[in-house]
């Protein structure tokens, strides 16, 4: 199993998490999703990765 986790650095919690048995773009882009749904994200936020494929996606900086 693979475990995306959105993590708010300021707080240092969890905003947003996802499971699958594939590590795959849609993976990461739940988590983040979840993440923007919760905090209700408005711009001028920096986020970090570690620059793996499926977050340097086309589909995933879309979302970004």
């Amino acid at each position: 199993m693979y475990l995306a986790v959105v993590v708010d650095l300021h707080s240092r919690r969890i905003i947003g998490w996802a499971l699958s048995k594939r590590m795959a773009v849609n993976l990461t882009m739940r988590a983040m999703q979840m993440a923007i749904d919760l905090r209700q994200l408005n711009g001028g936020l920096v986020f970090h990765s570690d620059r793996g494929s499926q977050y340097t996606s086309k589909r995933y900086q879309a979302l970004l």
